[in-house]
């Protein structure tokens, strides 16, 4: 069999192996699904009415603030989401089924390409259930009647690669740590920069100091161009730095986690 039929082949029978184990293992799943969604309903049924006041939509109008906050929400249900991909590859590198994966005659590539690829469906999937929590959100304030259906496939596109870009790294961070607390550990950043970024209040509220660090990490020009996007926002220099940062962490993650994956075990 040629290299590219190989390589697609292993590759199916890598994302099957890793879907069925999420379905039969959902608890982690479900728990990194859990964080966004009780964070948007916190910020909206607890918080919604002091935030919004500072938003523009007064002490008794959350609706600014619900669609100011959504967009946020759903970059980090893929920060958190990612977390899964790291724990998960840790696990098969510690039971010893990534060495048994080495002695077969498969495509070496497949493997992490099952876990990428299965990484970006199940971010893409908790976008979705998030989506669907969030049409309590619909109902409580927010609005995306201005996005056009080009604009909708735009802001997919962008979750898609934010996803794809986000799972290259945390495959490099599962394969770098010595069990999967540590790779969930070291993938918590993942979860705290979209705390620091523009998903709660915009950047010209925060310190004078910190306002660089917020405006030009990962999450904020992609949290940015995705308000553009369904609220007719002005994006700006946000657009190009999203596509920018999502195409340099994959090109970080890409060739880091092959190398890990490639050395020789001790």
């Amino acid at each position: 069999m040629s290299f590219l039929p190989l390589a697609v082949r292993d590759s199916s029978t890598m994302l099957r192996r890793n879907l069925l184990h999420a379905r039969r293992y959902p608890s982690l799943t479900l728990n990194l699904l859990l964080t966004p969604v009780m964070l948007l309903l916190l910020f909206v049924y607890i918080f919604g009415d002091v935030m919004s006041a500072g938003i523009g939509g007064g002490g008794a109008d959350r609706s600014e603030y619900i669609a100011y906050l959504v967009p946020g929400l759903l970059l980090m249900t893929i920060g958190s989401t990612t977390i899964g991909t790291a724990v998960s590859i840790s696990m098969d590198m510690v039971q010893g089924i990534v060495a048994r994966f080495r002695t077969m005659a498969i495509h070496r590539g497949s493997v992490l390409i099952g876990h990428v690829i299965g990484g970006v469906l199940q971010s893409i999937m908790s976008v979705v259930v998030v989506v669907v929590v969030g049409a309590v959100a619909v109902a409580i304030g927010f609005r995306s009647t201005d996005a056009t259906v080009l604009e909708w496939v735009l802001a997919f596109g962008l979750l898609a690669l934010f996803a794809l870009a986000l799972t290259w790294i945390a495959v490099g961070m599962g394969l770098s740590s010595p069990n999967p607390e540590a790779a969930s550990n070291m993938a918590m950043p993942l979860i705290l920069l979209p705390l620091i970024s523009t998903a709660f209040i915009p950047a010209e509220t925060m310190p004078g100091w910190f306002q660089p660090i917020a405006e030009y990490q990962p999450f904020t020009p992609a949290i940015e161009t995705l308000r553009g996007l369904l609220l007719g926002t002005e994006i700006g220099h946000h657009g190009w730095l999203a596509v920018a940062w999502c195409l340099g962490l994959t090109v970080l993650g890409y060739p880091w986690s092959t190398a890990l994956f490639n050395r020789d075990p001790k």
